[in-house]
């Protein structure tokens, strides 16, 4: 609701980033029933995929948007849902993370990764609503492409994990 009313691409990446977040849930929880390596596998994979997909509509959105302008609006309740962003997914981080070296399960662990990312996309929610407010309305596309790339870098992460399984921490 708030992404309709404000029109912010930076908070469209964060929903992408979220829903994405939440669809690795389902192949997570088939490789857990099934007890299966190779399960297991696959569903690392679609986690790594969710998050690749994630970063290049955030990243085709905010060119649009830098191509062809738009302000967001709302700003106050843009910064709002940006910092219940950034605390719901941290939690939601952390327990997949400690739940994945507990289970020794990389395909977890890097799904903890991909909440910790929702989580700095969603201050990025809330920088973009500040720097609107100051008049400076390149910076919503623009933190959108800096949210972009720190979904990639994310996603490599979670390939290595995948690829090469949990270190202890």
């Amino acid at each position: 609701m708030i992404f309709v009313l404000s029109g912010s691409v930076a908070l469209l990446a964060d929903l992408i980033h979220n829903v994405g977040d939440a669809l690795t849930a389902v192949p997570l929880g088939v490789a857990f029933v099934l007890r299966s390596d190779r399960a297991e596998a696959y569903a690392g994979l679609a986690v790594v995929a969710a998050i690749f997909v994630s970063a290049c509509v955030a990243a085709y959105e905010a060119v649009q948007r830098l191509i062809s302008p738009e302000k967001p609006g709302h700003l106050v309740a843009l910064a709002f849902a940006g910092l219940v962003g950034f605390g719901g997914n941290l939690v939601a981080a952390q327990v997949r993370t400690r739940a994945g070296h507990r289970l020794e399960s990389p395909a977890l662990v890097a799904d903890g990764d991909h909440a910790r990312v929702d989580a700095l996309v969603s201050l990025g929610v809330v920088l973009s609503a500040g720097v609107v407010a100051l008049g400076f309305e390149a910076g919503d596309p623009l933190i959108a492409l800096g949210i972009t790339a720190i979904i990639l870098r994310i996603t490599w992460q979670s390939w290595n994990t995948v690829r090469h399984g949990v270190a202890q921490p």
